[in-house]
């Protein structure tokens, strides 16, 4: 029994320490952050295409029951579509179940190159968002563009993997 409780401590010990040093896929090879190094400044009035799009989020699930849920990893992923326009994105801005803005992302636009792709995580622990949490991303570009927006959901229950995909749709009036 101590053997087996040892191996189980070992075994965490390794999966923390394998996930503590695991790199930021945001930063170069120089340690910049290429999200950061991409924010701008932009007239957003000149642009010819502005939208609003809703990503809805499940940082965490019901299951067996409304009394127990299971907390999942959530990824955000904005992905340029376009193979020589750029695309801006002026907000990214995090809200939970109640509709209340948890976290907004950026303080300038964001200049999302050709085939360029972004990522945004809420961490597995982190259930501030609730069931029913959501992402409004406002964008805009100077000409007829269609980025993706998607969201990622990972998690397990027990020895159960779940996964699935949400799409973004425009909410602009």
């Amino acid at each position: 029994m101590k053997n087996v409780i040892f191996l189980l401590c070992i075994g965490t010990a390794c999966m923390v320490l394998f996930s503590a040093c695991q790199e930021n896929p945001n930063l170069n090879k120089k340690g910049v952050d290429i999200i950061e190094s991409k924010l701008t400044y932009v007239d957003r009035s000149h642009q010819a295409y502005q939208d609003t799009v809703y990503i809805p989020i499940y940082s965490d699930i019901y299951s067996e029951s409304s009394l127990r849920s299971t907390l999942l990893t959530a990824t955000l992923s904005i992905r340029s579509t376009s193979l020589t326009e750029n695309t801006y994105i002026h907000a990214i801005e995090y809200y939970n179940t109640q509709g209340e803005l948890v976290k907004s992302y950026l303080d300038r636009s964001l200049l999302l190159a050709p085939l360029q792709s972004i990522d945004y995580v809420i961490d597995r622990d982190d259930n501030s968002g609730g069931v029913g949490a959501n992402f409004i991303v406002e964008w805009g570009a100077d000409h007829n563009v269609k980025p993706l927006f998607q969201a990622v959901m990972i998690g397990t229950s027990g020895q159960h993997g779940l996964s699935f995909v949400t799409e973004g749709v425009s909410i602009k009036k």
